[in-house]
């Protein structure tokens, strides 16, 4: 794929959506880093449905800690790998209060010192809560750039490194959520809505679906 190509893509993400933001409902960079690590395997509906209840009873790190793992546990049993994620949450917000004034850090290194707090979940909050112009790949966005030809990679790492080689600076602060919604409503992983794609006469996918 070429630059003009590239170009074109984001162009029309952009006339499509000028303002495009994460699905996951929050009002501080600690909600969201909560419904992040609740989100890994898991929908944006269903991570909205459990913190809706949970974020107007605890919605700081001192809150978390003050309502207890078994408390926290009832509120987000209905998201898959709960328990892991309860027991990550509870450690993060130690950390927060103990190291950070219970503020979320908006460093790299800091957040992915934070249990449950990988890569791809420290460039969400880096992205979406502190405005860096980072990709976070999840399956999405990794099936979009090697399926469209955008940025090819046998792993997510691979693919991060080359949509931000390969993307316009002027785009790159919005890519990350334009290609996740890309992936989840039109790009999709069985079967995909070519003939409904705004990019699919620039996308290199050769079994394209115009059906």
């Amino acid at each position: 794929m070429n630059k003009q190509q590239r170009h074109q893509i984001f162009v029309r993400f952009h006339e499509q959506n000028p303002h495009p933001t994460t699905e996951l409902v929050y009002h501080s960079p600690f909600e969201l880093l909560i419904a992040v690590i609740l989100s890994a395997q898991a929908t944006d509906v269903g991570v909205n449905k459990a913190t809706a209840k949970l974020f107007p009873v605890a919605n700081t790190p001192q809150g978390i800690l003050g309502l207890g793992l078994d408390k926290l546990k009832e509120h987000i049993k209905s998201i898959g790998l709960y328990n892991s994620k309860a027991q990550n949450i509870m450690k993060t917000c130690d950390l927060l209060v103990k190291n950070y004034e219970g503020e979320v850090p908006g460093k790299r290194e800091e957040l992915e010192s934070l249990p449950g707090v990988g890569r791809k979940t420290a460039n969400v909050i880096l992205n979406t809560a502190f405005g860096e112009p980072t990709v976070a790949v999840d399956t999405h966005i990794f099936r979009v750039a090697n399926r469209t030809g955008l940025a090819k990679g046998k792993t997510p790492l691979a693919v991060e490194k080359a949509l931000l080689n390969n993307i316009e600076p002027k785009f790159l602060k919005d890519a990350h959520h334009w290609l996740v919604l890309h992936g989840r409503y039109v790009c999709t992983a069985r079967r995909p809505q070519c003939n409904r794609c705004i990019i699919q006469d620039l996308c290199e996918y050769p079994d394209k679906n115009l059906s």
